[in-house]
């Protein structure tokens, strides 16, 4: 029922998926990343083709529980989604699986889960920000700031500061994003990272953090204005995902120029 997209397909299948914009952002940044750099091993599968109407990433997995290993799903039609699911072998669920998805998508799965006894957790729920004009970021002042990207040895530093260290696999997922992805840090007179700014397998902007002794520089607006203007020149999509509750970063990237749709929200759930 469902078909696994080629090098080639994929490349109709990012011009396929522009249209769907923003609602189909995060499958449509992963399959731009895909399709520009080395990326994180996965494959695209879709309902049908050319037209298709459900789209599923699905992550190669070297650990069985690895939460970082996260399926994606874009879907037109709910009753094609739904469809999709009971009929394909696309989700395993007699093991462990992370999703994004729309959060207006999330019931057919929580109803799919109950039906076969899975246990789901949501781990967030976020707004989508969106730069779609590059020219709308106000001037920023980054005189005297030194900026360069991350590296490997920088690995431990963003690790041990990020909400989710204490998981298996965080290394190696900061690790694929600096190698694979652009990255954006402020260095001391040392040449070590004091804040930074990431990008994940979807192309979103995110990570963004400033160590506590040198908050309120300003350091995260040259950030944020340095990483839109470059994945702007790469020609990739310039957004990020927020969480509800982070207010201060929803007013940061707002004061930026970047909009929400209040009727979108991106969930992050865990199955078994």
């Amino acid at each position: 029922m469902t078909m696994e997209l080629t090098e080639d397909q994929l490349k109709v299948a990012e011009i396929e998926l522009e249209k769907y914009l923003p609602r189909s952002q995060q499958m449509y940044g992963f399959v731009v990343l895909r399709n520009r750099v080395k990326s994180d091993p996965a494959q695209i599968f879709v309902d049908k083709w050319p037209h298709f109407s459900v789209v599923f990433c699905k992550p190669f997995c070297k650990q069985e529980n690895d939460p970082f290993r996260i399926i994606f799903v874009f879907a037109t039609n709910e009753a094609v989604l739904e469809e999709t699911i009971r009929k394909s072998s696309l989700i395993d669920w007699t093991t462990y699986f992370g999703l994004g998805i729309n959060n207006s998508h999330m019931e057919i799965f929580k109803k799919m889960a109950s039906e076969k006894n899975v246990p789901c957790r949501k781990i967030s729920v976020c707004q989508r920000m969106r730069l779609e004009d590059i020219s709308k970021l106000p001037p920023i002042d980054s005189s005297g700031i030194s900026l360069s990207s991350l590296d490997a040895s920088h690995i431990g530093l963003v690790s041990q500061t990020w909400k989710f260290v204490e998981h298996e696999g965080a290394d190696g997922m900061i690790r694929r994003m600096i190698s694979n992805f652009p990255s954006c840090c402020v260095l001391d007179a040392d040449g070590r990272p004091v804040s930074w700014i990431l990008t994940y397998n979807s192309c979103a902007m995110g990570m963004l953090y400033t160590l506590p002794e040198h908050r309120g520089k300003g350091y995260a607006k040259v950030l944020i204005s340095s990483m839109a203007k470059r994945h702007h020149a790469l020609g990739l999509p310039v957004y990020c995902f927020i969480e509800e509750e982070n207010t201060t970063s929803y007013r940061l990237f707002t004061n930026l120029g970047f909009t929400e749709d209040p009727s979108y929200r991106e969930a992050w759930f865990e199955f078994n």
